[in-house]
């Protein structure tokens, strides 16, 4: 059981002796009945899978991998399954038989796959039959398995359950690298724990939630908020690809959605572009839901607004990183304030620390400093990097920048400390807040602001919009600072402008700005 209060930010931390908690879970819902775990998507898709015959299907997969061993003590099993009932029996197996789950993604390219497999050293892959080419090619000498070929393995001598801790590793996730190159996340089974403890409190996850799940599965929000989320609970978990129109139509069916903001923005298109009696129907489907979150990026606020105004639902928007897990939250129960993250979830502290490493006074901006049962165990093969992370204090530095609210106590972000926050003409401004403010001119569909090198030296950061324009649009730098004028302070507005025919993303929806900061470097089309 977790060792500390409930108002203490060791809350749900599991001495590292103690059974791994999600297991324990996943053994007794098993045992419990004939809840589903995973739904069907219908269309001739896979069946959907109790609770039960997930266990035994897992079990079986972790008997194979373990060939004869007790356990896997902590052995990397890399995966590359695509979103479904497969999926969730290979990382169900793996943690079982103890190993540490590392997911690959269809999602990603040559390249990171053989990165992450050369860097991973995992001591074998399990691959989907149609991707078993990919996996070959990423994986040098080491095997490759499908799930079925494992499954069948002579297991003799290897049968029982595992006992797995708290503290062993549970799964590496490889952070979006945009930074550096990627880097492999350890967490632990009671880091993860403490993830889907403090989200089962914080947003009242329920044994009969139904979850839409159509995130990617190799990032903290895909994996651990919502798919672990759901099988923490008890809950059933159902994939589908992430389509719009489809999505719309499969609402009324859940009663969580959890997304990013381009693909609520991907909603909002479709519905406008609906007929009346479809919007109606959709609507009034999407009213039933219990709560919809949003993560991994910033929500613009008239994103939040058109939704709400759509169904009725106000998105909850929370923050994490993959070092961290889930570290705010605005509030289930209460106001939910557009643009900001949210309060402390339970079990976690956070402090806002300025230049002098001191927390600074609500209202001021800081960096987020946070500690919390949920932090990770260390990068993957840099033990350089890992106590770097860490402050004289024992915070961990997230390199965010944010201010808390003197009066609600919510907290906004500014954005990333490298990135987002721009030094130009002396001052320090959030680039997050001039998209937000950019983003209601009538020209704009995407929009993303950088501090480009000033040519003239004057400025420091020269502020620059990068944006991508509606059909049929233009749009000049002086239309634009019109614009601004009336909505930011005059230090504020941009002093250049760059059209886009897309903004660079990846698989969570973030804008990459290093991409945009390298072709502004290197000159061509803007304004």
């Amino acid at each position: 059981m977790p060792l500390a209060s409930p108002d203490d930010p060791r809350t749900f931390q599991w001495a590292s002796s103690a059974p791994a908690p999600l297991i324990e879970r996943l053994r007794a819902h098993a045992a419990g009945g004939d809840r589903v775990a995973i739904g069907s998507a219908g269309d001739g898709g896979p069946a959907a899978l109790g609770y039960g015959p997930l266990w035994e299907r897992a079990q079986a997969l972790g008997q194979g991998l373990r060939g004869g061993r007790p356990s896997l003590a902590g052995e990397p099993i890399a995966f590359l399954i695509p979103p479904g009932r497969a999926y969730a029996e290979a990382l169900v197996g793996v943690l079982a038989a103890g190993g540490m789950a590392v997911p690959l993604s269809p999602l990603h390219t040559a390249p990171e796959l053989a990165y992450i497999v050369g860097n991973a050293a995992p001591a074998r892959i399990v691959a989907a039959p149609e991707l078993c080419e990919r996996a070959t090619a990423a994986a040098g000498d080491r095997p490759v398995c499908t799930p079925e070929e494992i499954g069948t393995a002579n297991t003799s001598g290897a049968g029982g359950d595992v006992a797995v801790t708290a503290g062993a590793p549970a799964i590496m996730l490889y952070t979006s690298g945009t930074t550096g190159r990627p880097k492999g996340v350890v967490l632990s089974h009671g880091a993860v724990a403490a993830t889907l403890a403090s989200l089962e409190v914080a947003w009242r996850w329920r044994p009969d939630d139904r979850l839409l799940h159509v995130l990617p599965l190799h990032h903290t929000h895909g994996l651990i908020v919502a798919l672990l989320g759901a099988l923490w609970a008890g809950a059933t978990a159902t994939f589908m690809p992430f389509e719009a129109t489809g999505v719309w139509d499969r609402l009324a069916d859940v009663t969580l959605f959890m997304a990013v903001p381009t693909m609520y923005a991907k909603l909002i298109d479709a519905y406008r572009a609906a007929t009346p009696e479809r919007r109606a129907t959709w609507s009034a489907g999407a009213r039933r839901l219990r709560l919809c979150t949003s993560g991994s990026a910033a929500l613009p606020a008239p994103l939040l607004r058109a939704f709400e105004e759509a169904t009725g639902q106000t998105i909850l928007e929370r923050y994490g990183m993959t070092e961290i897990g889930m570290a705010l939250s605005n509030r289930y129960d209460g106001t939910r304030v557009a643009g900001a993250v949210g309060v402390p979830l339970p079990g976690v502290e956070i402090d806002i620390v300025g230049d002098d490493e001191q927390p600074v006074r609500d209202g001021d901006a800081g960096e987020l400093r946070v500690r919390t049962a949920q932090l990770f165990s260390g990068y993957h093969g840099d033990a350089g990097a890992t106590a770097a992370s860490y402050d004289a204090a024992g915070r961990f530095r997230t390199g965010d920048t944010g201010v808390r609210d003197p009066q609600g106590g919510v907290i906004r972000l500014l954005g990333r400390t490298s990135v987002d926050v721009l030094k130009s003409g002396g001052y320090k401004i959030s680039a997050l807040e001039i998209e937000a403010a950019l983003r209601d001119h009538p020209a704009i569909a995407d929009v993303a602001v950088i501090g480009a090198p000033d040519p003239t030296l004057t400025w420091g950061d020269l502020v620059t919009a990068c944006v991508v324009l509606r059909q049929g649009a233009s749009l000049t730098l002086g239309e634009l600072k019109a614009f601004a004028r009336d909505r930011l302070a005059v230090y504020k507005i941009p002093r250049a402008l760059r059209v886009c025919a897309a903004l660079p993303r990846n698989a969570m929806g973030k804008v990459q700005k290093r991409q945009l900061l390298d072709a502004v470097a290197g000159g061509g089309d803007g304004q």
